[in-house]
């Protein structure tokens, strides 16, 4: 039996390879039209950035070593022209021009599909690139060796990304222009906005909803993307990765049926309408599981299994491809995002039934250091199967997303996935691993133990119900949600209304379910917010982080190692201790981060994460303690410092030490009592005439004096407006502290004090912030008061913590508490 193969990339020459080892009396001719066989097609965009630093490792197997492992006639850079059915013949032609024909028993079309080139105004410039084969690469990496500094990526699917991630690490600028209003479409789209997130890290312009009108060339010489709508996006290269189409032309011309997206038809045997023509890889149509229709899914892994099981059919073995579900994971700087099966935007343009949950585990036990979240969500149907699954995260995503994907295979239930049994050890996985989770979350909404709400979704009239602690919630809510902490719940039921549906919510939806089940069992009208707060920051993300300025040059090493976080000294790299202290609240950061310098020797490094609010109090306890510390943004929320417990202050540290200031003074005001108010501001201004430096820290009951009279209207839950209701209104609506006797005591005090010119509560305030008085305020009791910063007045230095207090009181000494 001869058989020939068009096409020597994936699917060809694995059907060689198998076909020879099944086989070795076979005469196999591969034919490829390229310079290269068998070469790593996904691997190109990494090599741009230096992660796979030569062209070399890209090229799996050459043409020479090919042949003589499988003896196969290899024959590169020759295309077909025509296949002539009749004559069971293949016409050939060599790149001098020669044109042949060689005849076959079977043929075999792995012909693949190519890049898209859409057809606009200035696409034919030489800087406009595609990235498919190893000549484009080629041509790429020779642009870039001349010293490009920018680049504009069209499109922002798989190759896209890989792309503009690598060009980022190489240190160009780089701009993303999607069409649509997501990047990769293959999830849907609050799925990708931790990796927005992420992209506005690494220092990546994303336009998204835009359109490229052409490309033209500016005076600098440069080119420009035109955009609708938008300005001009600028680069030395464009680089196109907007999509791939089937190369059928060859099937088509010799009349085999083609679908209607030019996709070769095949049986389950991988057979065209020719019995003699096989087709493998991205150029046909394959079978879809979930619902037994078809597909088109141009992806590595299934054109080498279609490979295999063409040579099966070939060497007269039965063999069936059952199909194609679509299993694909993308790395995008720390995250890796992964899916497989039906997304929810595909099945309701199908008008399909499902249901979905989210849930945001951690990848591996939480009591095992550097446990990070996994964001996943799950598909099904009312009976249980599972339609289809995306996860986001860093640790364990492909290990999640591959069992999913087998479960479907196997036409698992959500119900069994929750029972299957997977290692388990702390570094790895958890006791329920998030597969087990996600199987158990889905199974309980089967069941009608929980009634799931979706984040993008929650009915109008509902009464929010945020169960986390108000240190949590501190940290942004929901907006009209009420908080009563899960450890509440029970004796504040009265609280809650019996004629109103109650959606409750923590941060990622097991408390929420927890809640959820104690108001059902007691009568109330009770959902669940799947995935929490953690899910709805999905569908309402904050502002992004705008990009960095791109490095310049080629030391793609150097910008890899933090590309969006300003410089911190590299011992930090290889030595030192690392604290996060994000999870903890005032004062928990400045107690953890004291004991862990205490234990730190004399010289060595230690790298904070902390909340961004915990900067000040950071940079306060430092300076008072002696030790030199330098701070960066890590992300929207969080910062990352490194700090040197003594010895000689870094070259690139921002803070120094500063000794401490005898002729300071600090007081605390806890108390909203008229008398005692007016004696802090007294004491207060008289060490300010004396030349001291004079600080008030406000806290607890004496925040109310900062209160403004009409303060504006803002959205609160209940126990916040509780204690808006019972705080008084700023200083003229303060009480005394003895004989108040119901408000009568304050107004003859006040009286009293006009009689004899003493100077009243407002006019000191004002008098003491003229001689430099400093206010600062107390941010865990503004958190527990629910107090907000718009509700104060404006002469406020600060918000801090008890770190930035404690650094007055070591400069100045014992403070003063009113």
């Amino acid at each position: 039996m001869k058989v020939v193969i068009i096409g020597g990339v994936a699917g060809g020459a694995s059907t060689a390879a198998r076909l020879r080892r099944l086989d070795e009396q076979a005469q196999i001719v591969m034919v490829e039209r390229g310079p290269y066989i068998s070469f790593a097609n996904c691997g190109l965009p990494y090599h741009l950035g230096g992660v796979i630093p030569t062209r070399e490792q890209l090229l799996v197997m050459s043409e020479p070593a090919f042949s003589a492992r499988f003896n196969v006639d290899v024959r590169t850079r020759q295309e077909a022209t025509a296949i002539n059915r009749d004559r069971k013949t293949v016409t050939l032609k060599k790149e001098d021009g020669t044109v042949y024909e060689e005849p076959y028993d079977r043929l075999v079309l792995a012909t693949g599909s190519s890049a898209v080139l859409p057809p606009l105004p200035g696409a034919d410039d030489p800087d406009v690139y595609r990235l498919w084969n190893i000549p484009d690469l080629d041509a790429i990496m020779a642009k870039l060796g001349k010293a490009a500094r920018s680049a504009v990526v069209v499109g922002g699917g798989f190759i896209g990304l890989e792309a503009a991630e690598n060009l980022r690490l190489r240190g160009l600028k780089v701009t993303v222009v999607e069409l649509l209003p997501q990047i990769l479409p293959t999830l849907d789209p609050e799925m990708t906005a931790p990796l927005r997130q992420e992209l506005a890290r690494l220092g990546i312009d994303v336009r998204l909803g835009t359109k490229v009108q052409g490309v033209r060339r500016n005076a600098d010489g440069q080119l420009e993307a035109e955009l609708d709508p938008g300005e001009p996006a600028t680069g030395d290269l464009v680089l196109m990765c907007v999509g791939v189409r089937p190369n059928s032309g060859l099937a088509k011309a010799a009349g085999l049926t083609l679908n209607a997206r030019s996709g070769i038809v095949t049986d389950d045997h991988l057979r065209t309408s020719d019995p003699d023509i096989y087709a493998v890889g991205d150029v046909i149509e394959v079978a879809e599981p979930v619902f037994g229709g078809r597909t088109m899914i141009p992806l590595a892994g299934p054109a080498n299994r279609q490979g295999r099981i063409a040579a099966d059919n070939l060497a007269g073995r039965d063999s069936v491809y059952r199909g194609t579900l679509g299993t694909a994971i993308v790395k995008i700087g720390r995250l890796a995002a992964a899916s497989v099966g039906w997304t929810e935007r595909r099945l309701r343009q199908d008008g399909r039934e499902f249901q979905q949950v989210y849930l945001h585990p951690a990848a591996h036990a939480g009591y095992y250091p550097g446990a990070k979240p996994l964001d996943i969500k799950l598909i099904f149907d009312a009976k249980g199967h599972i339609l289809g699954t995306q996860i986001v995260g860093t640790d364990g995503t492909d290990k999640r997303i591959d069992v999913i994907a087998s479960a479907i295979n196997a036409g698992l239930t959500v119900d069994q996935l929750a029972e299957l049994e997977l290692a388990y050890a702390p570094p790895f996985g958890s006791a329920k691993d998030p597969v087990n989770l996600a199987g158990m979350v889905a199974g309980n909404v089967l069941r009608g133990d929980t009634v799931a709400v979706q984040a993008n979704a929650i009915p109008a009239g509902v009464l929010l119900l945020d169960v986390r602690q108000p240190e949590e919630t501190a940290l942004g809510a929901i907006p009209e949600a009420i908080n009563i902490p899960l450890g509440q719940l029970r004796s504040r039921l009265a609280e809650l209304p019996h004629d109103r549906r109650i959606v409750t919510y923590c941060q990622v939806g097991l408390r929420g379910y927890v809640a959820e089940r104690i108001l059902r069992q007691h009568g109330f009208d009770a959902a669940n917010l799947s995935g929490g707060m953690a899910t709805w920051k999905m569908f309402h993300p904050g502002p992004i982080a705008p990009a960095l300025p791109a490095e310049t040059g080629s030391n793609c090493c150097a910008v890899r190692a933090e590309t969006a976080t300003p410089a911190l000294p590299p011992a930090v790299s290889d030595s030192g201790k690392k604290v996060d202290v994000r999870g903890l609240q005032c004062p928990g950061p400045v107690v953890r981060l004291k004991q862990e310098m205490d234990a730190l020797p004399t010289g060595q490094l230690l790298e904070l994460l902390a909340p961004a609010t915990f900067r000040p109090d950071l940079e306060a306890w430092c300076r008072t303690a002696g030790y030199p510390v330098t701070v960066a943004d890590f992300d929207a929320d969080s910062i990352r410092a490194v700090v040197r417990k003594g010895g000689a202050q870094p070259e690139n540290l921002s803070i120094s030490p500063n000794a401490g200031n005898n002729r300071s003074a600090a007081l605390v005001l806890f108390s909203n009592d008229l008398d005692k108010a007016m004696a802090a501001f007294i004491i207060a201004s008289g060490m300010a005439a004396a030349g001291m430096k004079v600080t008030i820290f406000f806290t607890f009951w004496g925040l109310s004096v900062l209160r403004k009279e009409n303060p504006p209207a803002l959205k609160k839950g209940l126990m916040d407006r509780m204690f808006g209701w019972m705080l008084p209104r700023g200083a003229r609506h303060l009480a005394l502290s003895q004989m108040n006797m119901g408000g009568l005591g304050a107004t003859m005090m006040k009286k009293v004090m006009a009689d004899k010119r003493v100077t009243a509560l407002p006019e000191l305030i004002a008098g003491a912030r003229q001689l430099g008085v400093r206010f600062i305020v107390c941010e865990m009791a503004m958190n527990v008061m629910g107090l907000k910063r718009e509700e104060l007045i404006d002469d406020i230095d600060e918000v801090v913590g008890v770190a930035t207090f404690a650094a007055l009181v070591k400069e100045g000494g014992q403070p003063m508490f009113i």
